[in-house]
């Protein structure tokens, strides 16, 4: 395939499982067994005389074919370091080509892994690999120190998938040696954020969130003094060292109720839209309140209410000012609306019934400039923006006068009947204005 990789078997010390990796003809077998007292006594049931006479001759057996040897002692961190060393001066006076030094129940600290590589380092010439599993949350942490130490090589999963709580992550792995060690790898790290989500697709283990790296908030801001520093200069809350570009992510103004009006206003401005003070000003008050709700604000969100808002007539001119709208609905009720709205400066009340709460409200709106100017509804529109019930409803609405104009309006809102009915006001408005 051209890949530039090695295949590795991985087997117990046992010849039968030795074997069966050779027959696959791989280009390195990975043999290990219990070193540590806990699990040599209470899982194979070996002495420590045994247990190395077996490491020596799965190491002969494995070079016997011509195959490179990699052997983990297991546990190693929990085992006696005399012991330790002895087996691992053993298997490397046997032809092993690699020892890798597993932690294999996370215990381990930065500080001592880095220790622990470095005492082994002084009578191991061949090099030394580590593989670190993550049930403290230490697993990049020890395998970092173990670099430092002297590791030569280092174990990792993408997205940090093994055993309980995983290993040592790639991702997170890499791009600390890339980023703050300088060191180099051949990982082509654009590539980390696709990978990540490919293994995600095919596992089915989500990524969360806020994963490092490669998780959907990694380059996502939302607070106002982080998004105003970011969008002034990206090193402000970002690592700097490291961008989205590196590792294939993308840097997002997240919109919510944390979100400033720098980012806002960005983040609109990108889209072609450009409100003014007051209309902003109407956009993060609508913004939080939705976000106060436990909702998520999309850009699609965003872009609707900022669209509705935008289209409105200002307040100072509006000939209708709606000030309160009440809906009563039921399987055995006839839906009824109320609607009360300063009319030309003078308080109107109407109501109405309907087919459903959405028509009541409508008509109950069209009942309140009765003689003013004849109006009728001509076109209705509705949207869902993003999902879930509690979705963002997008209303569009087309009202003719008498005169046979058209005007169209829209408004976003979580409730149908109010998107529903400040679209209707909005597109009245825009009639009532004209001559």
């Amino acid at each position: 395939m051209g890949l530039g990789l090695d295949v590795c078997g991985l087997s117990r010390s046992v010849f039968s499982d030795l074997d069966a990796c050779l027959e696959c003809e791989v280009d390195m077998v990975h043999t290990f067994i219990p070193t540590s007292d806990v699990q040599r006594i209470h899982t194979i049931k070996k002495s420590r005389e045994e247990v190395l006479d077996m490491a020596i001759r799965a190491v002969e057996h494995i070079k016997e074919h011509g195959v490179k040897c990699m052997f983990s002692p297991m546990d190693a961190t929990r085992t006696d370091f005399d012991y330790l060393l002895q087996i691992s001066k053993a298997v490397q006076e046997a032809g092993c080509d690699v020892i890798n030094i597993p932690d294999t129940v996370g215990v381990f600290v930065p500080s001592a892994m880095k220790a622990l590589i470095a005492d082994i380092k002084t009578d191991i010439t061949i090099p030394i690999d580590v593989h670190c599993h993550n049930d403290f949350g230490l697993a990049v942490a020890n395998t970092l120190a173990a670099v430092e130490g002297g590791g030569m090589q280092v174990q990792v999963t993408i997205n940090g998938l093994g055993e309980r709580a995983g290993n040592a992550d790639l991702a997170e792995t890499v791009m600390s040696l890339h980023s703050i060690y300088g060191a180099k790898t051949n990982i082509k790290t654009e590539y980390l954020v696709e990978t990540a989500r490919m293994v995600e697709r095919y596992t089915g283990v989500r990524i969360p969130p806020t994963m490092p790296i490669v998780g959907d908030n990694a380059f996502a801001h939302e607070s106002g003094i982080h998004t105003h520093g970011v969008l002034t200069r990206t090193d402000t809350f970002e690592p700097g060292i490291m961008t989205p570009e590196m590792v294939g992510h993308k840097r997002r103004i997240v919109m919510g109720k944390h979100a400033g009006r720098h980012a806002v206003i960005k983040t609109l401005k990108d889209a072609g839209l450009e409100p003014d003070n007051d209309q902003l000003n109407e956009i993060m008050s609508r913004m939080k309140d939705i976000s106060n709700k436990g909702k998520s604000i999309t850009d699609s969100d965003l872009f609707a209410i900022a669209e509705a808002i935008i289209g409105k007539v200002k307040k100072s001119e509006r000939p209708i000012d709606l000030i309160e709208v009440s809906v009563m609905t039921g399987n055995i009720i006839t839906p009824t609306a109320s609607v009360k709205a300063m009319v030309r400066g003078e308080e109107k009340v109407g109501a109405s019934i309907g087919v459903g709460p959405v028509d009541a409200a409508l008509n109950a709106v069209q009942s309140i400039i009765n003689g003013q100017r004849t109006m009728k509804l001509r076109d209705f529109k509705i949207e869902a923006i993003s999902g879930g019930s509690d979705a963002l409803a997008e209303v569009i609405i087309g009202v003719e006068d008498d005169k046979g104009r058209i005007m169209t309006a829209r408004a976003a809102n979580e409730d149908i009947v109010m998107a529903s009915v400040e679209a209707l006001v909005t597109a009245m408005n825009r009639i009532l204005m004209m001559k």
